[in-house]
């Protein structure tokens, strides 16, 4: 699974991501130095995983990575695959639950 995809059709099959589906994702969620908690599907079909703590903003703090990768290192980000267009999935903690809320970027508002 090298090929990362950007462009998949939504909703996914099985209401589960695809294998080789690739999101923007915190290093520190890749590393597995912070959990997950957000989960961001934008309004243009992509991606994003966080930390929500680390700035975004920063252009060293996130890279390209497979949702497979992080679901290894996390199966609860795996509930998040129906999320819509549109929407962010939060949690307080790892062992929380996700809690939907309609998502718009900063600039938008």
């Amino acid at each position: 699974m090298s090929e990362i995809l950007r462009h998949v059709a939504f909703p996914f099959p099985g209401g589960e991501f695809p294998l080789g589906l690739g999101a923007v994702v915190q290093r520190t969620v890749i590393s597995g130095q912070m959990p997950a908690l957000i989960v961001i599907h934008d309004d243009e079909n992509d991606w994003l995983i966080g930390d929500d703590i680390t700035d975004a903003s920063d252009p060293n703090a996130s890279a390209i990575c497979h949702v497979a990768h992080i679901i290894d290192l996390d199966p609860t980000v795996a509930e998040t695959a129906s999320l819509p267009c549109g929407y962010a999935a939060r949690r307080a903690s790892k062992e929380a639950p996700w809690v939907l809320e309609e998502w718009h970027y900063e600039e938008d508002e």
